[in-house]
């Protein structure tokens, strides 16, 4: 590759002023300078999806799971502009849990590409509550406390790649575990959860950072005050992970969380391996028996008010959210890419900006939603869209 095809230009997604961006050949933003450039494209970073369990019927949960899978979901992940994602591990048996993990950290050794992708794999489970509502859709059968003994034993099988544990701080053993995990560079999150503030509370002095999709994996009726929804809006050490796919939460509570958490709010996808399949029923691991709408509402058969997960993927949550009104296209982006590579402590790699590694995408604004062009990761252009797609 020559300098010349380690440039590209296009309007500043936040500024919107022309641009010219170019990298050298190791991957790193070298120079960011006004430059005439194509109206129509935007440059923006590459998005980075701290919970997402597949898509486009490529399921990180299903057994037997073959490597092939993982490096065919992360392909099919670029063309929706992910440069970074944490494939998420939900809960299950531990024999199974195991077999999952070896898995992605084999797709990460066969496939570079797909390796450099991965962040890092979030375990959702199966720590969590085990109360009705909090604990979601989850299987009861395999919930159970905090075990750092079984942790460090599935960390080995996923070649050190766990870097975010989701767990419910109401169990006694969370508080240690918390802190081993810490200790250990893991990111802890709190989700799933029916826990009192107190415990909240203890959570974050043990050194948890992050809520898991705040404001769902919780009971359909709490108490007025306190609970710990309002608890962890309050503690402002916790950056809050939201579904925007307009069925998790309501505008009205994603605006008060806008507001509550500013700059420590990011958005995730949580997106099963139904996003992008046609509406109908499925069978799924997490839920069972699931129905996805024609709206994309995606819910359990048996309970149609808890949800089983979401079928939108992070860039249309992103315009969705925008449209909205409650924020800025560049404000939405930015809580799908700089501000979660900053809630894993990775903020310096990350933008448009010099020294930064090269991830970013180039994008159209349609009426529809918007159109991916191209995305290039760690200065490879890993995904260009058919030209006949820019014209439709």
């Amino acid at each position: 590759m020559d300098s010349h095809d380690r440039v590209r230009a296009g309007r500043h997604y936040a500024t919107g002023e022309p641009m010219e961006l170019a990298w050298n050949p190791d991957g790193r933003i070298e120079r960011v300078l006004p430059r005439g450039a194509d109206e129509e494209i935007w440059v923006a970073p590459g998005l980075i999806d701290l919970q997402i369990n597949g898509g486009y019927g490529y399921d990180f949960n299903s057994l037997p799971l073959t490597t092939d899978t993982v490096i065919q979901a992360t392909r099919r992940l670029w063309e929706k502009g992910l440069t970074l994602f944490y494939p998420t591990v939900i809960t299950n048996g531990d024999e199974e849990v195991e077999q999952l993990l070896r898995v992605i950290d084999a797709a990460c050794l066969e496939d570079e590409a797909v390796g450099s992708t991965i962040g890092g794999i979030h375990l959702e489970g199966p720590f969590l509550s085990p109360e009705e509502g909090p604990r979601g859709a989850h299987d009861s059968r395999h919930i159970k406390a905090p075990d750092w003994a079984l942790f460090t034993r599935w960390q080995a099988a996923s070649g050190n790649r766990i870097r975010i544990v989701t767990l419910s701080p109401e169990w006694p053993e969370a508080a240690g575990f918390i802190r081993a995990c810490v200790e250990s560079g893991i990111i802890v999150s709190i989700g799933h959860t029916a826990a009192t503030p107190e415990q909240i509370r203890e959570a974050v002095e043990a050194g948890a950072t992050m809520s898991t999709h705040l404001g769902n994996g919780a009971h359909l009726t709490l108490p007025r005050h306190p609970n710990y929804i309002w608890e962890q809006l309050a503690q402002d050490q916790l950056w809050a992970g939201m579904i925007a796919d307009g069925y998790h939460l309501p505008d009205s509570v994603i605006k008060v969380m806008l507001r509550a958490k500013q700059s420590k709010a990011v958005l995730v996808s949580d997106a099963v391996y139904l996003s992008g399949m046609p509406p109908g029923e499925y069978e799924t691991h997490i839920g069972g028996h699931v129905v996805l709408t024609p709206e994309g509402r995606l819910h359990l058969a048996r309970k149609p008010e808890l949800l089983a997960g979401s079928a939108m993927m992070l860039a249309d949550a992103v315009w969705r959210l925008a449209r909205s009104g409650l924020c800025t296209f560049s404000e939405a982006w930015d809580m799908a890419s700089v501000l979660p590579a900053q809630a894993m402590g990775q903020g310096e790699r990350y933008g448009l900006k010099k020294g930064a590694q090269a991830d970013f995408v180039l994008l159209e604004k349609r009426e529809e939603g918007l159109l991916i062009v191209e995305t290039v990761k760690g200065g490879r252009s890993v995904y260009r869209a058919d030209r006949s797609m820019l014209k439709s």
